[in-house]
């Protein structure tokens, strides 16, 4: 299962992305990340920018409560939603 950090400004975890795949989803786990598929390149951050919009629809939060804490150039990133506890995250991805 991955692991989810709380805190009092929302929650935090790790992803493993894999760009220019043949459809956006959630392809399983690594270790404590969430495996990420996504359809865009890694150009330019439109990876990231695909990867934030993606979790944003799928959490069901504002596209602005979703940010990239580390990772920017990689792919492996922790991302933070803000405004969400642990248990919303994990109904909502696992």
């Amino acid at each position: 299962m991955f692991a989810i950090q709380e805190s009092d400004k929302g929650a935090s975890f790790a992803v493993r992305v894999h760009p220019r795949a043949k459809k956006n989803a959630i392809t399983g786990e690594l270790g404590d990340a969430l495996k990420i598929s996504l359809t865009t390149p890694p150009t330019e951050g439109r990876a990231n920018e695909a990867c934030l919009e993606f979790l944003a629809k799928l959490l069901k939060v504002p596209r602005g409560s979703v940010t990239i804490a580390s990772g920017l150039t990689s792919r492996n990133k922790v991302i933070r939603v803000a405004g969400v506890t642990a248990e919303l995250v994990r109904q909502r991805l696992g």
